[in-house]
């Protein structure tokens, strides 16, 4: 596997997470499970796993990915009430400090894990 092919992967899997964000967010609040714990916890998750993906694969695609996760996050904020839910402020705070986490998490992840990894396939390929 090559840099472009995991960056491909990558933003496919961030594009999932953030699909899936979406329906759990704006899906009306009758036709949502009781879960247990905090919502707060749920939106910055939510948000980690959207950013995480992509910028482990390429880390400086989180210049662009941050705001633009942010301003979705935001943008389900407005939209909620449409939907029979409630837009909160703390919500748009855990989302933003959700992405923000998400990718400082890729960034290690990339620097540790995923470069090393890269760099070893590139050497065999050499050989």
């Amino acid at each position: 596997m090559d840099a472009t092919t995991l960056f491909r992967l990558g933003l496919g899997l961030t594009l999932l997470a953030a699909a899936a964000v979406g329906v759990a967010t704006l899906t009306p609040q009758e036709a949502m499970p009781e879960v247990p714990g905090s919502d707060k916890a749920y939106h910055f998750a939510g948000f980690a796993a959207v950013v995480f993906p992509a910028v482990a694969a390429r880390p400086r695609v989180a210049l662009w990915l941050v705001p633009v996760a942010i301003g979705y996050g935001g943008l389900i904020e407005l939209i909620q009430p449409h939907v029979g839910r409630h837009g909160e402020w703390g919500d748009v705070l855990a989302n933003a400090f959700g992405a923000i986490i998400g990718a400082a998490t890729g960034w290690l992840a990339h620097r540790w894990l995923v470069a090393p990894i890269l760099l070893r396939w590139r050497r065999a390929r050499r050989s």
